[in-house]
């Protein structure tokens, strides 16, 4: 009888799959991924409650801007800090880094799962968009791309550096704590401020503003925004640096 060894692809793509599936089984994760997003564009879609920044756009577009902002943020964050955490404190991190899907295969899985996650997240908020009357710039999706993928990875290389150097349960608090602390400032860069413009000059550098500021560059006139993209890259540099320093796997 021939016994067939899973290749590494495939290993990588069960990971992903085990870390996915566990992610929408958890109903704390579903709440931070699914329905809060949801709830951000539907209610600053259609009512006042939040007050956007209007000039040269319209409410339902900046509303998808918010929710795709938040919703990359609590998946490649608030997520891979939590689950990372608690598998390294059960000793998962350092068995399977010994099994033949290695760290690397582990990371790989991992960055897979949220990729997928992203997908279904953007899925869902787009098909809310249309129903609540979004009808572009179609534009502005294809244009958001390179922000989010290089926030992705900037929140996830941090999430992995908070997860590899604290207990579990500090871990947990902490990661919470800073998501809130990301969506009122990424808010600040969405919301009409005109009142106290210092509070958006600070907050353009930091991980979230620059990109709800790249988000709303792009969903509303299709351009890049420059700044935006250099800041997410050098937080993304920086979070890659430091994990890869002090990340510990036990």
């Amino acid at each position: 009888m021939t016994i067939t060894t899973p290749s590494t692809g495939q290993r990588i793509t069960a990971q992903a799959w085990f870390e996915f599936t566990s992610i929408l089984r958890n109903g704390e994760q579903a709440l931070l991924n699914m329905v809060i997003p949801t709830l951000i564009l539907v209610v600053a879609a259609n009512t006042s409650l939040m007050p956007l920044d209007l000039e040269g756009s319209d409410r339902i577009t900046l509303a998808f801007a918010a929710a795709l902002t938040v919703g990359v943020m609590s998946a490649a964050f608030t997520t891979v800090a939590i689950a990372t955490g608690f598998d390294r404190r059960a000793g998962v991190l350092r068995y399977l880094g010994t099994t033949a899907l290695r760290r690397s295969g582990l990371l790989a899985g991992k960055a897979l799962a949220v990729g997928l996650l992203l997908i279904v997240q953007l899925t869902l908020l787009t098909g809310i968009a249309f129903f609540l009357g979004w009808n572009g710039p179609y534009s502005g999706l294809g244009g958001s791309v390179v922000p989010i993928v290089l926030a992705t990875g900037a929140f996830a290389a941090w999430a992995l550096f908070l997860a590899g150097t604290l207990r579990a349960e500090a871990t947990l608090a902490l990661a919470n704590l800073i998501w809130l602390g990301l969506v009122m400032t990424a808010g600040v860069m969405l919301i009409d401020l005109d009142s106290s413009p210092a509070v958006q000059s600070i907050a353009q550098y930091l991980p979230s503003g620059a990109l709800a500021a790249a988000v709303k560059s792009a969903m509303t006139s299709g351009a890049l925004s420059g700044n935006s993209i250099l800041v997410l890259a050098v937080w993304l540099i920086a979070g890659v640096a430091a994990t890869t320093r002090w990340f510990k796997w036990d």
